[in-house]
Order: structure tokens, then sequence, then C-alpha cells
């Protein structure tokens, strides 16, 4: 039997969105289920809904200066338009919509609170701002992240693939695994001419971890058990995209659990010895002190060449 990493069950998850408004809103909450009432089909208006109606839901208005500052620059590194960012600038209010929910499927704190936010800013023409990225959320987007009446979302739509340079090459890691209360996927030391690929192949395996991690949860769970060898093909990389690949190609990478993040490896690559791996015959129950390992960059090239192709065939 392979062996599993051991991760723990947050008690509850939750999500935040601000509206950079110029002027209050007079009754945020008349105002939100009226126009998810009028713009919101079944079966996601009855869940949002039936969330405005509990504590589950709050709304908190307040003049700007009573919250703490928006971050103006990572909103514009993330792509964020000018327009939006002089509202925000010049906002008099701002309005946090929060929701709280258990772990699991559906991910109903994420999904009502950003349909909440999304029809109150297309209602008052103001900007929404997603706090877990943090990322402002055109309408466009906001439409389409949100699931249709057969529940599906595209990953994509909910999570960020930052990538930094460093002296070695890229670090990776992904930013939206943490919404349903997974650690977030990282690597290291990507070469630059690897950083598409890589990054494809990152949220082929974010897709197939996270419907491990869903599949596995059950009420009242602590900890959930994931593969710490997983396959990642194809079909999960278009997946993620909302998309179908009739390719089969699949490769298997190595999740090693480091502090608060999963270090994605070739799956040859050995645990570092003396991590708390070895110490608990194979499952990794706490998180390993030492640094991330260094991943030799023709085992990254091997794995991506081995689903998308040679570099010449990429292009």
């Amino acid at each position: 039997m392979g062996s599993s990493l051991t991760l723990p069950v947050p008690e509850t998850l939750y999500a935040t969105y601000a509206l950079a408004l110029p002027a209050p809103i007079s009754d945020p909450a008349v105002l939100a289920r009226d126009e998810v009432t009028r713009h919101t089909g079944p079966p996601l208006r009855d869940l949002v809904l039936g969330m405005l109606d509990s504590p589950m839901v709050t709304l908190d208005q307040r003049p700007a200066s009573g919250f703490p500052p928006l971050p103006r620059d990572l909103l514009a590194a993330y792509g964020a338009a000018a327009s939006d960012l002089a509202a925000v600038d010049g906002a008099a209010h701002l309005l946090a919509v929060r929701a709280a929910f258990r772990p699991g499927r559906p991910p109903a704190h994420e999904w009502a609170a950003r349909a909440i936010a999304g029809a109150l800013g297309a209602a008052v023409d103001a900007p929404v701002i997603d706090a877990f990225t943090p990322q402002i959320l055109g309408r466009d987007h906001l439409r389409r992240s949100l699931p249709g009446p057969d529940g599906a979302v595209r990953l994509t739509d909910w999570m960020l693939l930052p990538h930094t340079a460093g002296p070695r090459g890229f670090f990776f890691t992904t930013k939206g695994l943490g919404r349903y209360g997974l650690p977030e996927l990282q690597t290291e030391d990507v070469p630059a001419d690897l950083v598409e690929p890589w990054g494809r192949l990152l949220n082929g395996l974010a897709h197939r971890v996270l419907d491990l991690w869903l599949d596995a949860l059950h009420a009242g769970a602590l900890v959930v058990d994931v593969p710490e060898i997983i396959s990642v093909g194809r079909r999960d990389i278009a997946a993620a995209q909302g998309t179908d690949d009739p390719e089969r190609g699949e490769v298997s990478v190595r999740l090693r659990l480091d502090k608060n993040a999963l270090t994605v490896l070739p799956a040859g690559d050995d645990p570092e010895p003396g991590t708390e791996h070895q110490r608990n015959g194979g499952k990794q129950s706490v998180p390993s002190d030492a640094s991330p390992q260094e991943t030799a960059p023709d085992s990254l090239e091997a794995l991506c060449t081995a689903l998308f192709g040679t570099p010449e065939g990429r292009r």
C-alpha cells in the first residue's frame, strides 16, 4: 500500500468579499435578497437565500476608515483595471460580505458570499474584491465562476497560480485551495522554459487533490488522509478549466507536507532523511520543519514532456 498524508480538517471555513461604495446602501440585506431572487437561478438561489436568512452570512457596512486599508498594490498586481482602482481609492464606504460553512460539498460559504457580493456590486455599480486572493472580480468573471444548475464550477475561476523568479528558477504556489480547507501546492526552482507547462500541471493537480479531499470529507471528520503519490493527467488539467481533453496521458507526482503547504516533487524523489514522514513509517501527520527539497530541473522537464510532448511540440 502507498503511504498517505494526514491533513487536519478545519471546523469552519470563511469567505469574505468587499464592495467599494461611493455612498452607503440603505438596506444591504433587502437589496441582496431582491437582486439574488431576480438574477440567480436555482438551486444556487435557494442556497444563497437560505444563508442570507441565517447567522452564517453577515453584511457589515461602514465608512472606509472603519476597515483596514485594502491591499491596493496586490489588487493592481493581480490585474485590477485602473477604473476599479480609482473606485477603491475613492470609496467612502465599504461593505464586507462574510459567510461561514463547514468544509465539504458544496463550498456554500464561497458560493453564497460571492453570489451576494456580485449581485450587490452589479446593482450599485461597485467593484467587488475577493479578500482571499486578493483580486477585483469583473462582472463576467463573477457570473462565470458561480455554479450553474448542475453545480459545476471551473477551479481556475477560484484559484490563482502566482509565480516569482528566484536565483535558481521560479517559485510557484497555488492561491485558492485554502478556500476548501486544504494547504496550497508549491514548487521551487522551476526553469523558465517550464513556467507554462508546469503551471498547467499544477492546475490539474490542484483539481485532482481537491476532488480527493472533498470525496474523503464527512460530517465531523477531524483529519483526512490523501495519497502521497498522486496521478495527474491531461483530463484533470482540462477539468480545472471546465473543458474536456480526449488525451489520457498521466504522470505521478509526490506530495510532501512542509509546514502549511504541500510541496510537489517528482514521484521518484524520496523525502528528506529524518523527516516526520520516515519516523511515522510512511504516514506524515506532522509538517516537517525542513525547507522544501530542491527538485532537479530535468525531473520536472521529464514530467512536462510526458504530459505535453517535447518543447518543440508545445509551441
